[in-house]
């Protein structure tokens, strides 16, 4: 297959996206970015009374916070009944697919007195229709074997008298999702599907329509599907399912990108990259058959390390953003004035968005500042003269981490007094009891003109 690459995410809107759905998305994303190819959105509608608008709109959401936009608008695959219909009609015309008549108490009683053998509709072969409704079955071989040589998985065979006359078109005309998704992924021109493992037998089945219809056999991919560190599949016990909930939680989206990509797959030794270094290094080949393991302290790792290394301003559009969305929020120019400076002393022990606005409380304290109860013991008489004589000594001190804290350490060890000491009214002056960084991140975040000022008010209270 020389055609350039062409993959696709086909979500049923029935629910939020999961993040099994959403690592499925990634990896037909990052493998089409990867090859120069195109990266479709399909929306599977077809089952018009769980599908919901609601849920279309939350696979949207969730695709664009990921990063994970299409090269093309959307399908709605309900939209493409017709074109469905036609193809179903052309392989009935060409004797591919045929009318059976067989009631469904017929089916059902077939099975109960065959449990173990698989349905041969009686009218494979009629042409003696009775004026009756219908369904229209695929015409599947019924000798030989099919088999799919599959990306991840190896070469998948199924022996053909196993696998049944498929259903079409429903005896209200309407047709099937095994169908649909076939036709569409022909007329979209999809060279490679790359989906959930949990729909490899389908792979098969829907292979000899691709066959019936003359059409070039897409390349597929079968993943592992995602499991809880218990090795059992995912559910709602082993904690959040849908993406949004990660994205509630503050995880900023390039580090799920990066966890994702590493859940069911590898690249030597790398654990830690960059969205751009993840195009670059994806291939198919490196897709593990294992199923993956919902690991959360590891994902708070790797965000730690996405907050850790990007820019300024790439953390504070994510904080401005996460502060929108989950609380209406807009921040403002005082914000963006005061937040980079309190920035290094807040990063090192973040894990989460939310972990930095908390954190950088401090900075946005308008004085005189409120002290919490406990900030108003630590600073008592003793500690109100101490800092009396410290910021005495701040007034000319060179403003930079080192010399602070050299001074302050200075400070101690001319009055014969340990650190804290000083250290728990320093910072109870600084930010009020709030969370916060070191004492001294947390003065040079300030600057001199503002912890001066602190000071003297705690000093004066």
């Amino acid at each position: 297959m020389n055609k350039p690459v062409v993959t696709r995410f086909a979500p049923s809107p029935t629910g939020y996206l999961h993040i099994g759905g959403a690592r499925t998305a990634l990896f037909n994303w990052l493998y089409a970015h990867a090859k120069g190819g195109k990266f479709l959105l399909r929306i599977e509608d077809t089952d018009r009374e769980r599908s919901t608008p609601e849920a279309t709109q939350a696979i949207f959401d969730g695709l664009a916070w990921l990063g994970l936009n299409p090269d093309e608008p959307a399908t709605m695959q309900f939209e493409r009944a017709p074109r469905h219909i036609e193809v179903a009609m052309a392989m009935l015309d060409s004797g591919k697919a045929y009318k059976c008549f067989s009631t469904k108490e017929e089916i059902e009683a077939f099975r109960e007195a065959n449990p173990h053998a698989t349905f041969i509709s009686p009218w494979r072969d009629r042409s003696d229709h009775p004026d009756a409704p219908f369904v229209v079955r695929l015409k599947a071989p019924k000798t030989g074997e099919t088999a799919i040589e599959d990306e991840v998985q190896g070469r998948v065979v199924l022996q053909n008298e196993n696998l049944d006359d498929m259903i079409l078109l429903r005896s209200d005309g309407t047709p099937t999702y095994m169908h649909a998704v076939v036709v569409d992924d022909h007329d979209m021109g999809v060279t490679h599907i790359i989906r959930g493992d949990d729909h490899l037998i389908n792979a098969a089945r829907q292979s000899l329509i691709y066959l019936a219809n003359g059409w070039e056999m897409p390349i597929y991919a079968h993943i592992p599907l995602i499991h809880g560190q218990d090795g059992k599949k995912l559910s709602k016990r082993h904690g959040a399912l849908g993406i949004e909930a990660y994205r509630d939680m503050g995880y900023p989206a390039q580090a799920v990108r990066n966890y994702l990509t590493r859940m069911g797959w590898g690249h030597g030794d790398h654990e830690l990259f960059t969205t751009e270094e993840a195009i670059k290094m994806f291939d198919l080949s490196g897709i593990n058959k294992a199923p993956a393991r919902l690991d959360l302290a590891k994902l708070d790792a790797v965000s730690s390390h996405h907050i850790n290394t990007m820019s300024d301003a790439d953390l504070l559009d994510s904080i401005s953003s996460y502060a929108a969305a989950q609380n209406g929020i807009q921040l403002d120019t005082n914000f963006h004035a005061k937040m980079p400076a309190a920035l290094p002393g807040i990063r090192e022990k973040a894990k989460k968005i939310p972990d930095l606005l908390d954190n950088a409380q401090f900075i946005f304290l308008n004085r005189p500042i409120s002290l919490t109860e406990k900030a108003q013991k630590s600073i008592d008489e003793t500690a109100r003269a101490n800092l009396e004589i410290l910021t005495s000594q701040l007034r000319n001190a060179k403003w930079s981490l080192n010399d602070l804290e050299e001074i302050v350490k200075a400070f101690c060890a001319e009055r014969e007094i340990g650190l804290g000491k000083i250290a728990m009214p320093l910072r109870s002056a600084l930010s009020g009891g709030t969370p916060s960084p070191s004492i001294f991140e947390m003065m040079v975040a300030l600057g001199q003109t503002e912890t001066i000022g602190r000071l003297e008010d705690a000093i004066a209270t």
